[in-house]
């Protein structure tokens, strides 16, 4: 467990580790939320939320329509790309 201290101006350091993990850069923006026992500190997304009626179609696919076989086919390349990648 890492510990911090509360400055005189209200400010607190998250280790560093911490912010590795969490891929939180200087300037990243954060909701914090009160909680029975503490509060949270949550990133705020960097897009506001949408419905996916406002996103669906807004880039549009140039090309013949692919087929649920096409898909799968893709999906299965990537799967074994992803895994050499790791290996």
């Amino acid at each position: 467990m890492a510990t911090t201290t509360l400055s005189s101006k209200g400010q607190v350091i998250i280790p560093k580790h911490i912010r590795a993990v969490r891929h939180w850069e200087p300037g990243q923006e954060l909701d914090v939320i009160e909680v029975d026992d503490g509060v949270l500190l949550q990133p705020r997304s960097r897009f506001p939320r949408r419905r996916i009626e406002e996103v669906a179609g807004c880039l549009a696919f140039q090309g013949p329509p692919k087929s649920l076989a096409d898909m799968e086919e893709a999906i299965r390349k990537g799967a074994l790309e992803s895994n050499r990648d790791h290996s």
